[in-house]
C-alpha cells in the first residue's frame, strides 16, 4: 500500500502546481516567462522559487510538460469521440484537435514544442521520452498500424545513422508496443509527426499564405497523403468527409 504523501511533500507539489499556473497566465498575458516574473506573481523572491526550480531551462522543461501534459487530454477527448476499433478516425480527430490547439494558444505551443532540446543530457532525454503527447499519438499510430499493416522499412534499409538512433531511439514510445522486428515503425511514425508538428508550426508562425491557412487546405492535403502513406487509402471517402467536419468544429 503506497504510504500518503506527508505535509512538506504537499506543500511541494502545491508549489509547484503554483508556477506552472502563474507561467501559464504569463503567457496568456504575453508577457514573458523568467524566474523573475514567475516569482513576482507568486509574491516570492527569486532566491526562493530557486529551491523548486534551480534554473531557467528547469522552469521552461516543468511549464512545458505541464502544458503538453494538459493539451494532450484535449487530444485524447477528440479520439475519443470516435469509435474505440476505429484508429484511423481517432488519429484524424487528435491531428485536428492538435492543430486546434496550437492555434487557440500559440505561446503555449512555441513553448512546449518550440523549445530547445539539442541538450542530450540524461535530464534533457527524460524530457523528450516523457512527453505526453508523444506517447499518446505514437500509441494511436501502433493500434493504426495493427489494423491496416502498412509497410514499414527494415532497419538494415535504413541510413546507418538512422539506424543507430533507431536501435536506442530517443521518442516519446512504449517498445513493447511494437512487433519484434519492429523498430522501422518508429522511422514512419517519426515522419509522420514531422508533417502534423511542420504543417501545424508554418501555420502558427504565419509562414504561409494567411487565405491558405484559414481554409486550412495545406493541412488537409498533408493529412490526405498520411493517410495513403499509413494504408488508410481504403477508407478515403470517409476519412475525408471526417476530416472536413472536424475543422469545422467549433
Amino acid at each position: 500500500m503506497a504510504q500518503a504523501p506527508t505535509r512538506r511533500e504537499r506543500q511541494r507539489e502545491a508549489t509547484y502546481d503554483e508556477i506552472v499556473r502563474v507561467a501559464r497566465a504569463l503567457l496568456a498575458d504575453g508577457e514573458e516567462v523568467s524566474l523573475r516574473a514567475v516569482a513576482n506573481r507568486m509574491g516570492i523572491t527569486a532566491p526562493a522559487l530557486y529551491r523548486y526550480v534551480a534554473s531557467y531551462q528547469e522552469l521552461v522543461d516543468l511549464v512545458a510538460f505541464e502544458i503538453d501534459k494538459a493539451a494532450t487530454e484535449r487530444f485524447r477527448a477528440a479520439a475519443d469521440r470516435q469509435s474505440k476499433d476505429d484508429p484511423a478516425a481517432q488519429v484524424l480527430a487528435a491531428a485536428v484537435a492538435f492543430r486546434r490547439w496550437a492555434h487557440e494558444s500559440p505561446r503555449e505551443f512555441t513553448l512546449v514544442f518550440a523549445n530547445p532540446i539539442a541538450d542530450t543530457s540524461c535530464a534533457r532525454r527524460d524530457f523528450i521520452t516523457s512527453s505526453t503527447s508523444g506517447h499518446f499519438f505514437n500509441a494511436l499510430l501502433v493500434e493504426l498500424w495493427e489494423k491496416y499493416r502498412f509497410p514499414y522499412p527494415q532497419l538494415d534499409e535504413l541510413p546507418d545513422d538512422v539506424r543507430a538512433a533507431l536501435e536506442d531511439p530517443l521518442l516519446p514510445v512504449d517498445l513493447d508496443l511494437l512487433p519484434e522486428d519492429g523498430r522501422g515503425l518508429l522511422w514512419v511514425f517519426i515522419s509522420s509527426w514531422a508533417a502534423l508538428y511542420g504543417t501545424v508550426t508554418l501555420e502558427v508562425f504565419g509562414h504561409m499564405d494567411p487565405r491558405i491557412i484559414e481554409s486550412g487546405a495545406m493541412f488537409a492535403a498533408m493529412v490526405q497523403d498520411q493517410m495513403e502513406r499509413l494504408g488508410m487509402g481504403e477508407d478515403r471517402e470517409r476519412l475525408e468527409a471526417l476530416l472536413a467536419s472536424e475543422l469545422a468544429r467549433q
